[in-house]
């Protein structure tokens, strides 16, 4: 006879010393008996026991929504294992968090492209690749090199999970993994990733030195915010006279005071979006700003300036500033066009003695010659008479390689053709030289594109609008064409006018910034030395120089003669090639190759043509 033991709550006598055969007798609790009595009190069904002892690996998972206002975790699972990935996503999935499987390591780098993942749940051990392998190739990838990794497996070697740790991954789950732990872990690495990146792009939004914001991040908000930003306005600081501090104090000097000029801007600006665009050249942009406040702000930071003494090597300083100002109910497509015009304000302000000014927009054209020249310009557009001439640029000591000006005609209904100078002056008053240089360069694209099938390889030179350049999106398009064709950078020379540039520095700059990774080069045309385009030249990451006419045309005067072979000497000290142009007799060349030019352009060469069929090999002057 044997007893087993009753529920709780029983109770249990045994003689003393009993061991495990000892006889137990259950004694029952108090009231036992009453339960067949008639006053019995009625029966009562116990508390769920199972529902209140179950494991507290059973309950279903809590729902762990990401933080307020931000969008739910993205959870990339890469398991071969079919139960086992769907079992992660259903527990992932039923906590609030977006997924996606991959069955095969192989594919993992594209469903992040796809995906763009918070965190990587993997599998260790994977046919064709392991997950060791695969989160080497994350790291290796600057885009997802921050991108948590976390290895569920069921491999129970620590010294797998030390080689695991290694290889960069962040976490090691050993199956069988217990639902909330596996959601713990999983919410636990994305909430400190997405705060580390948080963290990262705030650094990179502001200058650490400044305080500004940085010049791309303030680009990136400008162009956000058009065409739908109708109200407020944008102003340009630039500090003056940065050329003389420089050639007294040094480089070293200059950046340091101009370091100084940014901490002041930021302070004036407060809480507004503000930033340097260039060495002297500040941004500070106020959507919110009534139209009647314009002036009084400009004259805000431009006193800044005026109260406040800085220092240089010990001596103190107080810096001159001017500032230019649009306002943003002009409307504006996009936000190059918005800092063209604010830069156009700079231009003006540098005149006034006050030293501010506002965007005032060109007149219209209102003579007749130019309603008239307006009308031919329109028509062309309309039916595609734009065409292109080539004149040849000639190295002065012989070369092979051939390069064209191109430069664009308009050829009317009676079939007469119209130069440059004639058309962009009144195509630039009437907002069309943006489409004249789409035009052109698309055609000099497909020329480029079709001397792939043969054996030329000319390099153009394509005049273009510095506001051109910086219309948002032409960068891109740009390079986009360049990729479809297949034609290299170096084919390509970007030719902009001094005047032009002088005016729309900043834009040029950031075209250029994006273009040169491509192997695009600049040419500066028009160039006539004087302090601000001495300034530009040594500011703009240029290949080639290109001397106004003015030299050719007096370089029989002394010291017109003089200042040309002082501009080809600093153009050659910062790795310029320069152009001479406008070359019409051989005395001007002989003159133009003593003075150590690199190319002459120009009549005397070959006057413009629609072929591009010079004979450069022997050209040789």
């Amino acid at each position: 006879m044997s007893f087993v033991p009753s529920a709780p709550g029983s109770s249990f006598a045994s003689p003393p010393g009993g061991g495990p055969d000892a006889v137990r007798a259950e004694m029952p609790p108090a009231g036992y008996w009453r339960r067949w009595c008639a006053d019995a009190a009625p029966a009562q069904t116990p508390a769920s026991g199972n529902a209140a002892a179950k494991p507290e690996a059973e309950r279903p998972p809590q729902v762990v929504p990401a933080e307020r206002g931000e969008p739910p975790y993205r959870i990339l699972i890469v398991e071969d294992d079919r139960t086992q990935a769907l079992f992660a996503q259903s527990i992932l999935k039923g906590s609030g968090m977006d997924t996606e499987v991959v069955a095969l390591a192989s594919e993992a780098l594209a469903a992040m492209e796809r995906f763009q993942p918070d965190l990587m749940l993997m599998d260790l051990h994977m046919p064709g690749m392991s997950g060791t392998e695969l989160t080497a190739q994350i790291r290796s990838n600057a885009a997802y090199a921050h991108t948590p990794v976390v290895f569920l497996t069921g491999d129970t070697d620590p010294e797998r999970h030390l080689e695991v740790l290694d290889s960069g991954a962040d976490d090691y789950l050993s199956k069988p993994v217990r639902p909330r732990h596996l959601i713990a872990a999983v919410q636990n690495r994305v909430r400190r990733a997405r705060a580390l990146k948080q963290q990262r792009e705030q650094e990179v939004r502001r200058h650490p030195a400044t305080g500004l914001l940085t010049r791309n991040y303030m680009l990136q908000q400008l162009s956000l915010a058009f065409p739908a930003q109708t109200s407020g306005a944008v102003h340009f600081v630039v500090i003056e006279g940065t050329s003389a501090l420089r050639d007294h104090y040094g480089y070293a000097a200059l950046d340091a005071i101009l370091t100084e000029a940014g901490k002041l801007v930021a302070a004036t600006a407060g809480e507004r979006a503000a930033s340097r665009l260039n060495d002297n050249t500040f941004v500070v942009y106020w959507p919110g700003l009534p139209a009647d406040r314009h002036a009084v702000w400009a004259r805000q930071l431009r006193d800044a300036f005026l109260g406040q003494t800085l220092e240089i090597n010990g001596d103190p300083v107080r810096l001159r500033a001017c500032v230019g100002y649009v306002d943003l109910a002009r409307g504006f497509p996009d936000a190059g066009g918005a800092l063209a015009a604010a830069e156009e304000a700079l231009r003006l302000a540098r005149a006034e003695a006050t030293g501010i000014a506002a965007y005032r927009p060109p007149a219209d054209a209102v003579s007749e010659q130019a309603a008239q020249v307006l009308a031919q310009v329109q028509d062309a557009l309309a039916h595609e008479r734009l065409e292109l001439a080539f004149q040849p640029i000639v190295s002065v000591v012989g070369s092979d390689q051939q390069q064209y000006q191109t430069l664009v005609r308009l050829r009317d209904a009676e079939g007469r053709l119209h130069t440059a100078a004639e058309i962009v002056p009144v195509a630039e008053r009437a907002g069309l030289v943006h489409e004249i240089d789409r035009r052109v360069m698309t055609r000099a694209m497909a020329i480029l594109g079709e001397q792939l099938r043969g054996s030329q390889r000319a390099r153009l030179f394509v005049p273009q609008a510095a506001r051109t350049l910086g219309q948002d999106g032409y960068s891109d398009w740009l390079l986009g064409a360049m990729t479809d064709l297949g034609i290299e950078g170096r084919l390509l020379v970007v030719d902009v006018r001094l005047g032009d540039a002088l005016v729309h520095s900043v834009l040029l700059r950031e075209f250029c910034e994006r273009m040169m990774t491509a192997g695009v080069r600049l040419c500066l045309s028009q160039f006539q030395s004087n302090p601000e385009a001495d300034a530009l030249m040594a500011q703009l990451p240029l290949s080639y120089l290109r001397l106004s006419p003015h030299y050719a045309a007096r370089i029989d005067q002394q010291a017109v003669h003089d200042e040309m072979r002082q501009v080809i000497e600093r153009a050659h000290l910062q790795g310029l090639q320069v152009i001479g142009q406008h070359v019409e007799d051989p005395q001007t060349a002989a003159k133009l190759w003593l003075s150590g030019i690199d190319y002459i352009q120009g009549d005397l060469v070959q006057r413009a043509a629609d072929a591009m069929d010079f004979d450069f090999q022997s050209a040789l002057l």
